[in-house]
């Protein structure tokens, strides 16, 4: 079969037979198929899209390029569950999740990614840790999740190879945003962890890949039937990024938000309502609960009691970490040299925010990458960061830049600055859970 003509099928418009799509990922696997080829299928599928039965057959040959994990032999004792977010600044829910979701009997094999753009990665975060390894063989993450419940990783050499060659193609031509190629891959990973049941946050706004409702939503029913088609029950909820989530944007910022949400320290009310909704349409989804009143009181005991807190530190310490981490994080995590308040040229109401724009200033700031395999300052972002509503003056900051060095940290100041639009009247806060979708 000549991979060629498939390509040229596809680029016509043409629906590809699942014989086809299988040749080809075959060909990616096994290297005869050229990157040059890929770039070529990726942007005829970007202009021309793909059926849902396309869609479903490129996951299935995906999933089949590498291994799938079966838990039976593990005994668990309760379902394989997991959430994906489709990416936003200051989106650590993962961190707070996984652990709750296994305090209450579910088992997470979280596969996560690095930052994308202006958005953060969960990967990033976690290895703000010293010593965490997140990229454990099978073998350690089968162990992990047995023993402790929850491990949040990077996607292993054996859970679909395929994506890895594909993605890395689309991530230098302009291919990312194809609703078609994003749901292959995400459910790829999603389904080889061997999940039971997986719920979606779709995020929604400026500071999001997906801006618009409509575009949201037809990613979601995208990703609710190939699921469904591949034997995966799925949800969506779509939520809002019209603000940072949570406090904080940056990598060792976040982990100390997270750590403080989970020991009830200080527990921001956004992220708050973020965490649960996705935590609740978990346990629903998964049997671990039958209503979302009764997961909401579930949740809430896991984290009064101090379980989910232990459990991240235990999922800390087996994938490498320091075992105090959770008692002593300011050991461990990096802490900026500068510290610099940015208060607004006036003062008023924050009535909008150039979110992107802020993902873009920790990205500047060393703490996101502008070229493939940067290194990252774990240490630098923004904290104490104001939301819509606030009122902000001389007295009150929009948000308090961490940075290597002064300099830098005036610099980002002033592009901080005009991610702002201030008003004389407090406006309405706009809603965070914008729908669900089953």
């Amino acid at each position: 079969m000549l991979i060629k003509e498939i390509i040229r099928k596809k680029r016509d418009g043409g629906e590809l037979s699942d014989r086809e799509i299988a040749a080809l990922i075959e060909g990616i696997s096994d290297q005869t198929v050229s990157r040059e080829q890929i770039s070529a299928f990726t942007m005829a599928v970007y202009f021309q899209s793909m059926s849902l039965a396309e869609v479903s057959a490129l996951t299935r040959a995906m999933i089949n390029s590498g291994q799938r994990l079966d838990w039976t032999a593990q005994n668990l004792g309760g379902p394989v569950v997991d959430k994906h977010s489709t990416g936003g600044v200051g989106d650590k829910v993962s961190l707070m999740l996984a652990p709750m979701i296994a305090a209450c009997g579910g088992f997470v094999p979280m596969i996560s990614g690095r930052g994308l753009g202006h958005t953060g990665g969960t990967l990033d975060k976690m290895e703000a840790i010293p010593g965490y390894n997140a990229t454990p063989d099978l073998t350690a993450v089968k162990r992990v999740v047995g023993e402790v419940g929850c491990a949040i990783i990077g996607q292993t050499a054996e859970l679909a190879p395929a994506d890895r060659v594909i993605y890395s193609v689309r991530d230098v031509t302009a291919t990312v945003e194809s609703v078609a190629l994003i749901t292959a891959s995400i459910l790829s990973k999603k389904i080889s962890a061997g999940l039971d049941a997986l719920v979606m946050d779709i995020k929604v706004g400026p500071g999001a890949f997906m801006e618009t409702e409509a575009a949201a939503e037809e990613l979601a029913r995208s990703l609710i039937r190939t699921a469904a088609e591949n034997g995966v029950p799925t949800h969506a909820i779509l939520t809002s990024m019209e603000e940072v989530l949570g406090r904080t944007a940056g990598n060792a910022l976040e982990v100390r938000e997270s750590l403080d949400y989970l020991s009830g320290r200080q527990r921001d009310s956004r992220l708050h309502e973020v965490v649960m909704a996705l935590t609740g349409e978990m346990l629903v989804l998964a049997g671990l609960a039958q209503t979302h009143g009764e997961a909401a009181a579930k949740l809430t005991a896991v984290l009064d009691s101090g379980r989910a807190l232990e459990i991240f530190g235990r999922m800390v310490a087996a994938l490498g970490g320091p075992v105090d981490f959770v008692d002593n994080p300011g050991k461990y995590l990096a802490t900026a040299p500068v510290i610099l308040p940015v208060y607004p040229e006036g003062a008023g109401y924050v009535a909008a925010i150039d979110v992107r724009g802020l993902g873009n200033g920790v990205v500047a700031l060393g703490g996101g990458r502008s070229a493939p395999g940067q290194a990252l300052d774990m240490s630098v972002g923004l904290a104490e960061i104001s939301r819509i509503g606030d009122f902000v003056d001389s007295a009150r900051p929009l948000a308090l830049v961490h940075a290597a060095t002064q300099e830098e940290a005036e610099r980002i100041a002033r592009d901080l600055r005009a991610c702002y639009r201030l008003s004389e009247d407090k406006p309405e806060t706009p809603p965070l859970i914008r729908k669900r979708m089953s």
